[in-house]
Protein backbone atom coordinates (compact mmCIF):
# COMPACT_ATOMS: atom_id res chain seq x y z
CA UNK A 1 0.00 0.00 0.00
CA UNK A 2 1.22 3.44 -0.80
CA UNK A 3 0.19 6.67 0.83
CA UNK A 4 0.51 8.67 -2.39
CA UNK A 5 -2.92 7.47 -3.57
CA UNK A 6 -4.55 7.84 -0.15
CA UNK A 7 -7.77 9.77 0.37
CA UNK A 8 -8.83 11.06 3.78
CA UNK A 9 -12.52 11.56 4.45
CA UNK A 10 -13.23 15.06 5.80
CA UNK A 11 -16.31 13.72 7.61
CA UNK A 12 -15.04 10.72 9.59
CA UNK A 13 -11.26 10.99 9.14
CA UNK A 14 -10.60 7.47 7.82
CA UNK A 15 -7.95 6.93 5.18
CA UNK A 16 -8.73 4.97 2.02
CA UNK A 17 -5.76 3.70 0.01
CA UNK A 18 -5.65 1.98 -3.36
CA UNK A 19 -4.47 -1.62 -3.07
CA UNK A 20 -4.32 -4.65 -5.35
CA UNK A 21 -7.62 -6.46 -5.06
CA UNK A 22 -9.57 -3.39 -3.91
CA UNK A 23 -9.37 -0.28 -1.79
CA UNK A 24 -8.36 -0.67 1.87
CA UNK A 25 -9.86 1.46 4.62
CA UNK A 26 -7.54 2.33 7.50
CA UNK A 27 -9.66 2.84 10.61
CA UNK A 28 -8.27 4.77 13.59
CA UNK A 29 -8.53 1.58 15.67
CA UNK A 30 -8.45 -2.03 14.56
CA UNK A 31 -7.59 -3.92 11.42
CA UNK A 32 -7.93 -2.43 7.94
CA UNK A 33 -11.26 -3.03 6.25
CA UNK A 34 -13.17 -2.44 3.05
CA UNK A 35 -15.37 0.34 1.74
CA UNK A 36 -18.37 -1.93 2.41
CA UNK A 37 -17.40 -2.27 6.08
CA UNK A 38 -16.93 1.52 6.36
CA UNK A 39 -20.36 2.03 4.79
CA UNK A 40 -21.97 -0.46 7.18
CA UNK A 41 -20.34 1.07 10.27
CA UNK A 42 -20.37 4.80 9.52
CA UNK A 43 -21.39 6.25 6.17
CA UNK A 44 -24.96 4.98 5.97
CA UNK A 45 -25.74 6.72 9.28
CA UNK A 46 -23.80 9.99 8.87
CA UNK A 47 -25.01 11.01 5.38
CA UNK A 48 -23.16 14.33 5.23
CA UNK A 49 -21.98 16.13 2.09
CA UNK A 50 -18.30 15.53 1.42
CA UNK A 51 -18.24 11.82 2.31
CA UNK A 52 -15.73 10.06 0.04
CA UNK A 53 -17.47 6.69 0.43
CA UNK A 54 -20.89 7.36 -1.05
CA UNK A 55 -20.56 5.78 -4.52
CA UNK A 56 -22.41 2.42 -4.51
CA UNK A 57 -20.21 1.19 -7.39
CA UNK A 58 -17.11 1.59 -5.18
CA UNK A 59 -18.70 0.33 -1.97
CA UNK A 60 -19.72 -3.05 -3.32
CA UNK A 61 -21.88 -5.60 -1.55
CA UNK A 62 -22.50 -5.26 2.17
CA UNK A 63 -23.27 -8.40 4.12
CA UNK A 64 -25.10 -8.39 7.44
CA UNK A 65 -23.19 -9.94 10.30
CA UNK A 66 -24.48 -11.11 13.63
CA UNK A 67 -21.95 -10.42 16.42
CA UNK A 68 -23.67 -13.04 18.58
CA UNK A 69 -23.31 -15.81 16.00
CA UNK A 70 -20.57 -18.32 16.94
CA UNK A 71 -17.72 -18.49 14.45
Amino acid sequence: MTNEAAQVCPICGVKIVKAPGGDRVLFSVGAPGTRARLWARVCQFVKKPGCINSDPALIGETKPTDPYQPK
